[in-house]
């Protein structure tokens, strides 16, 4: 029985000013799998996750989410499909004269309303249990490591028990050893969470422990799309030098 994608990019196109930064990009994502899409800095990797997002809007092209097509759609029907769509950005993006606890009661504050006080500490509590930040949660982000606001950040984006998680950049910035927590952290909200999932990533290793499937984007195309086994035995120069970090090769993309 074949799968229908729960997000399907069809020919997308997106230029800003002179710059072509997507060129028909065709890409699907399905139920329950996390899609990883590799790529140099300045490939459009966040523009793709943007224009899920319903962020961008396509020149040319199709973007569907739950079946929509989110450049047809009134403005309140995308803000619905926002809701079932959670996204952490590269820079964690929480505020620091809050602390963790009332970042991550944040969207329950504006789209939760009719919650009890009670009701939202209890789901706010439970999520940051989830990924291990109980202890703390009076903190300000100030006060805390990068994996740690990163794993607020986490919190804050599935408290609305979204059906798709969109990671912008997720080990960005962090050691190793940190990196491969938050590696761990993907690994796990999907198994608890049961969410679609989505990871841009320039990091190998990364996109090979987290990710069902992976997808290079390059010069605003896919060129190559397949199992992170698939992907390590790729026989084209231009995955195969990006995969392997060399930076002497043919690669030309340029810094957005």
């Amino acid at each position: 029985m074949d799968r229908q994608p729960i997000i399907d990019l069809q020919g997308v196109r997106k230029t800003f000013g002179d710059q072509v930064v997507l060129d028909g990009v065709n890409l699907q994502v399905f139920p329950k799998e996390t899609l990883v899409i590799i790529g140099r800095s300045g490939t459009g990797k966040s523009v793709t996750i943007r224009h899920i997002v319903g962020l961008e809007t396509p020149d040319e092209g199709k973007v569907f989410v739950f079946g929509k097509q989110m450049e047809r759609i009134s403005k309140k029907e995308r803000d619905q499909i926002r809701l079932r769509l959670g996204y952490l950005f590269q820079s964690g993006a929480l505020l620091n004269w809050l602390t963790i606890e009332e970042n991550v009661e944040l969207p329950l504050l504006e789209h939760r309303r009719s919650m009890k006080r009670s009701q939202r500490m209890e789901l706010v509590h439970r999520t940051l249990e989830l990924v291990d930040m109980a202890d703390a949660s009076h903190k300000h982000p100030g006060e805390i490591s990068g994996g740690m606001k990163k794993r607020a950040a986490l919190a804050r984006a599935i408290v609305l028990q979204p059906e798709v998680l969109l990671y912008d950049e997720p080990t960005s910035g962090l050691d190793p050893v940190i990196a491969s927590t938050i590696n761990e952290l993907i690994i796990e909200t999907a198994e608890k969470t049961g969410a679609t999932q989505v990871v841009v990533t320039h990091d190998m290793e990364s996109a090979y422990r987290v990710g069902d499937r992976i997808a290079m984007l390059y010069q605003g195309k896919i060129i190559a799309e397949g199992t992170p086994a698939e992907i390590r035995r790729t026989e084209d120069p231009i995955v195969r030098q990006f995969i392997a970090g060399d930076v002497h090769g043919p690669i030309t993309d340029t810094e957005n």
